[in-house]
């Protein structure tokens, strides 16, 4: 693809941003090498450099710097416990379980940095290529247009995600002759700044179809306008304010083909499957290469699996145990009583599901399951089984506490099981990307889908659901579902809803969505992130956790800002 080409052309043209490093003061640097965006732009190729160049470090920041345990491990879903001295890490992760992380846990500042410095490349870009006479450089207006509206549009998605876990953000639109960071806005005035940037941006984007194989990693109206989707669902979490039917009409207007043709891929799998840059259910995503694949990374997918897990795929390198699955049952395997939690249970509750088969690689680009659980055969040797580091076999199961060597089904003394009491044995592992062979031409080739069409349908649902349309909530979301079953299955929802209530749309919103770096948000617009109990997890005592603080690190560089309440 030739979009690929220009994102590692993009890597090259780094040195002349201007970077925002989060909370610093001073907005500009020196150049010691003395090139700027005067000099730099002699061609057509440098402006493409300098339009792409924010892209790539979106794509990156998907992981980087925290950002995608910052919305799991909080939640009812994902752990990442000490296992026997492993991942114990001063008590990062536990404090993250616990919702007792402090300003001098460095994500906490991380994710701002991360974040703000997007913000700045993209302005930095958007400066640079709103100055420019297009005529000079070979462009059409059009496309100097489309790269405008899709520099804000970035904007906006790096907007969207601070104010999202920060709440109180300052408003970057200018980076060139600024030595100050802005004042902190307040949420509405950034709610607003987001809405309008992607209302204007709109009409200059391209479709989908208008950049054809290209779409990949590239913001159209489709994306920009499930962006405001996403802004109206969360509203009343943001601003207090309750936008749901505006989202509803967003949505509709989506699925229509206002703003492009999408339509829903007919195979579970297929959204994450090695061709899905050209699937039309991927309404944003990033193209994988050999060289830049953030999803396939330590800090996000690559860790989902014991050690030896490329024994089980077929692939180079080691894999590790950072994320799996919080359990469903104690140490003697009685499911736990509690409502919230227990994800694999809530695949079990409609057992034909697909996905719930054990991953396997099947060959020619293709593999069945989506979890890793029991014993794991090896992937050439079906007759041995992946090993704990520690040299016992493992055998991973829906429960955490020591079992060691224990084989399954007999009974452990020890009923410990907490975020601080794991072996290699706890814990299912979920696997959303397929892992392909080295063998395989498309290994680790599936594109990162950011915003797939199916979000759009479960955004839709449930605003119906909230107005009382039940039965318009469980077409939408059985139009989704039905891929999950084989045909004919009992397991779609009733046509008139009556099964759907607010605990099961949360539960379908993560079954869809696990491990997609949402089920914070969600959590917290259901009303449950502080106030419900799952594993190891009490209700907290207030909600101030809804959002992150401003890390330590930043307010030492910006003591201007003013701290989180609750911080």
């Amino acid at each position: 693809m030739k979009i690929l080409n220009k994102y590692k052309s993009a890597i090259v043209a780094a040195g002349f941003t201007i970077l925002f490093l989060g909370g610093c003061t001073k907005l500009n640097e020196t150049l010691y090498d003395n090139i700027n965006s005067a000099s730099f732009l002699q061609t057509k190729d440098d402006v493409i450099r300098d339009f792409l160049r924010p892209f790539e470090h979106g794509f990156w920041s998907i992981q980087g710097g925290g950002l995608f345990f910052a919305q799991e491990l909080p939640t009812d879903e994902l752990m990442t416990p000490n296992r026997d001295g492993d991942w114990f890490d001063g008590g990062l992760y536990q404090r993250a379980h616990y919702h007792t992380w402090t300003i001098q846990d460095n994500y906490t500042s991380d994710m701002w940095n991360a974040l703000f410095q997007g913000i700045s490349l993209s302005t930095n870009s958007l400066q640079d290529i709103e100055a420019i006479d297009p005529a000079r450089f070979g462009l059409t207006p059009a496309e100097k247009a489309d790269y405008i509206a899709e520099l804000k549009t970035l904007r906006a998605w790096f907007n969207l995600r601070a104010f999202d876990l920060y709440r109180n953000i300052p408003i970057v639109t200018k980076i060139k002759g600024e030595s100050l960071t802005p004042p902190q806005s307040t949420p509405q005035e950034t709610f607003s700044f987001i809405e309008k940037e992607l209302l204007d941006a709109i009409p200059g984007l391209p479709t989908r179809e208008q950049l054809g194989v290209n779409a990949i990693g590239r913001w159209t109206k489709g994306a920009a306008a499930s962006l405001l989707v996403r802004l109206y669902l969360n509203a009343k979490v943001y601003v207090g304010q309750d936008k749901f039917a505006e989202c509803a009409a967003m949505a509709q207007d989506i699925i229509n083909g206002k703003y492009g043709t999408y339509a829903l891929e007919t195979r579970w799998d297929a959204p994450f499957d090695y061709n899905n840059a050209n699937s039309g259910e991927t309404i944003f995503g990033f193209p994988s290469s050999i060289a830049t694949r953030w999803h396939y990374s330590g800090d996000m997918y690559n860790w989902m699996a014991p050690h030896q897990a490329h024994n089980l795929f077929g692939t180079a390198g080691n894999r590790n145990t950072r994320f799996a699955l919080q359990p469903g049952r104690d140490v003697d395997s009685v499911e736990y009583s509690f409502n919230l939690g227990k994800p694999f249970i809530k695949y079990q509750r409609y057992p034909d599901d697909l996905r719930l088969k054990k991953y396997k690689n099947l060959g020619n680009s293709t593999r069945e399951g989506m979890f890793l659980y029991g014993y794991l055969p090896y992937y050439n040797n079906p007759n041995q089984f992946v090993k704990s580091n520690r040299g016992y076999t493992i055998f991973a199961r829906d429960q955490v506490g020591w079992f060691k060597a224990t084989p399954p089904g007999e009974p452990i003394s020890d009923k410990v099981s907490n975020m601080n009491h794991a072996d290699d044995n706890s814990g299912v592992w979920p696997a959303k990307y397929p892992f392909y062979p080295v063998t395989d031409a498309n290994t680790m080739a599936s594109a990162y889908a950011e915003i797939r069409l199916a979000e759009i349908y479960y955004s839709l649902a449930e605003c119906k659901y909230r107005a009382g349309d039940k039965a318009g909530a469980a077409v939408l979301l059985n139009a989704v579902r039905k891929r999950n079953y084989p045909a004919g299955s009992p397991s779609l929802y009733n046509v008139n809803g009556s099964q759907l209530t607010d605990q099961e749309m949360l539960d379908e919103w993560g079954r869809e969505f696990l491990a997609e770096g949402r089920r914070r948000i969600d959590m917290i617009r259901w009303g449950v992130f502080n106030s419900g109990t799952w594993w190891d997890k009490t209700p907290d005592p207030d909600n101030h956790t809804q959002i992150y603080p401003i890390g330590q690190n930043v307010i030492n560089l910006s003591p201007q800002l003013k701290q989180n309440p609750g911080y």
